[in-house]
């Protein structure tokens, strides 16, 4: 289980803009990591430092954020690295998963 607690977010211009063009503003990134995620690691984006992918819902549509933890100080920090909205066959796939855990 990852360890989530932090002090607050990350931000820049070159995060702030990527994840800006895929619609989603700072706030919602933001209000996102307050709700319940899945959150599993990101092995095949984890090169240089361990990255995560986070998928939940934000305002009832399926979000998708990666993101990596940054230490600064004696304070931890989510980056987020992208957000989106999901794609149709991701949402499937979520969905599926959704009900399949609530089952279980």
């Amino acid at each position: 289980m990852m360890d989530v607690r932090v002090s607050g977010f990350d931000w820049d211009e070159g995060n702030w803009a990527k994840c800006q063009k895929h619609g989603l503003s700072i706030a919602q990134i933001e209000s996102f990591f307050t709700h319940h995620l899945r959150i599993a690691p990101d092995h095949k984006h984890s090169a240089d430092e361990d990255r995560f992918i986070a998928v939940g819902r934000i305002e009832g549509r399926p979000v998708f954020v990666a993101f990596t933890i940054r230490v600064k100080g004696k304070r931890r920090f989510i980056r987020p690295v992208t957000a989106r909205f999901m794609h149709a066959k991701e949402v499937a796939v979520y969905e599926e998963e959704s009900s399949t855990a609530e089952i279980g």
